[in-house]
């Protein structure tokens, strides 16, 4: 793996606040994603299962946890199974784990094979009295592909159908939800890469530039500093391309007194950093441009003091409502006395600000959390107002990443530039 691995002990302590919530006689499994196909006889890049990755910090597929703390013979209670190499997976793919790395890496003692997980598995489920399988149950998540962690829950419901199943994603999601300092020092790192990536483009962007290059410009400085890659695809968005949400194509010059939305951060050790700035093409923000830029961060500035213990996000999100119409109101694209009488089903904000502000981060960059629930200490979240005006082929969106204390929130993205004066003399420095 490409990243520094984090320690062992991390994924020790994580199985064992996850043995606290299972119950007398239960057992648990977790197994690796799959690698999905392209076409022909091409694959995807593979990225691990988040919960498989948050309680054995193994990246590799094929893998499968199985967690039975009350067994009788004690090499069951704990249980790695690996895809084992040979001589002809070193030649084509190189080398896989070993039982001994494994170990090193997981701190769990009992590493085996896969050939082995049907004949062990059997004698656990003789054993346990449920057991727990793993889905995703992110409220946003959207597939028509059968995971591998639904093929084996729909398999053992055939093969075993006198058995009680129940659900282990609402377990890891509490654990999962607030950050340990170990996974804070990952996204510590994420976001240092991030950084340089924003500080690289800065002294590079000129009129003229496709967005591709700058896309570019950020790859080079993300896998330079170990990170896999991308966190998620990148928006690279000049002009009128800032007001699509989710612009991916990234293929358009940024022209001369045009914005550049930068939507764009790195992932390390599979935990994601998440960054957006606007910063204006040939270095110099008009007045317009700087009147909504501060517009937006005047609302990112009082974000990061209402996200606190014990705030649930959908007031939150009522609140940043309340303090965009203001800003809306401010330049000139909302009328005051139709706000007053606005249905307050369909602020009329929406218009310029459509999507949420906040969401949690960490293994996935929407990371699990139910925002039906107060938020804690240790909770890492993003802030990301924007204002988007079609008509002026003009959007701006900041974004920072804030971690939840119990005194005060923490910036982890305060050293990255984002007030107006600092991003014109970076991109003007000779």
């Amino acid at each position: 793996m490409r990243f520094h691995p984090l320690p062992s002990e991390l994924f020790i302590a994580n199985r064992q606040r996850l043995l606290a919530l299972l119950p007398a006689g239960a057992a648990a499994l977790v197994t690796s994603n799959d690698i999905m196909p392209t076409n022909a006889d091409g694959t995807m890049g593979f990225v691990q299962n988040s919960d498989l990755f948050h309680l054995t910090g193994i990246d590799q597929e094929d893998s499968v946890l199985l967690i039975f703390p009350s067994a009788g013979d004690p090499r069951l209670r704990e249980v790695l199974f690996l895809r084992q190499g040979n001589e002809t997976i070193a030649l084509w793919e190189g080398e896989k784990l070993s039982a001994e790395r494994a170990t090193a890496l997981s701190g769990i003692s009992q590493v085996r094979w896969l050939d082995e997980f049907e004949v062990l598995l059997r004698q656990v489920l003789c054993q346990c009295s449920v057991l727990y399988l793993n889905g995703n149950e992110h409220p946003r998540a959207s597939s028509v592909v059968e995971t591998r962690e639904l093929r084996l829950a729909r398999q053992l419901r055939h093969d075993w159908p006198l058995h009680e199943f129940r659900r282990l994603a609402p377990l890891l999601h509490q654990l999962r939800i607030v950050k340990q300092p170990q996974e804070l020092r990952a996204l510590s790192e994420a976001i240092s890469i991030t950084e340089a990536g924003f500080r690289r483009v800065l002294r590079a962007l000129r009129p003229g530039m496709h967005e591709f290059e700058i896309e570019a410009e950020f790859a080079h400085e993300f896998i330079r500093n170990r990170a896999r890659g991308f966190a998620y695809p990148p928006i690279i968005a000049s002009g009128i391309n800032a007001c699509v949400l989710h612009y991916v194509t990234n293929h358009q010059a940024c022209h001369e007194g045009d914005m550049l939305l930068l939507d764009v951060a790195a992932n390390y050790a599979n935990y994601n950093a998440d960054l957006t700035r606007t910063i204006p093409v040939n270095g110099r923000f008009t007045a317009r441009q700087r009147a909504v830029y501060d517009a937006v961060l005047r609302v990112l500035t009082e974000c990061r003091l209402m996200l606190r213990p014990g705030v649930l996000l959908r007031e939150y999100q009522e609140e940043v409502g309340a303090l965009m119409t203001s800003e809306l109101i401010g330049l000139g694209l909302l009328d005051r006395q139709a706000v007053a009488s606005q249905d307050p089903q369909r602020p009329l904000y929406k218009k310029y600000f459509p999507h949420g502000c906040s969401h949690h981060l960490g293994l996935d960059v929407h990371d699990v959390g139910a925002t039906w629930e107060p938020l804690k200490a240790g909770m890492v979240l993003t802030i990301e107002p924007g204002i988007y005006i079609r008509e002026e082929r003009l959007g701006v969106r900041l974004e920072n990443n804030i971690l939840i204390g119990e005194d005060r929130n923490t910036d982890l993205m305060a050293s990255i530039p984002i007030e107006a004066d600092e991003i014109e003399a970076l991109m003007n420095a000779s």
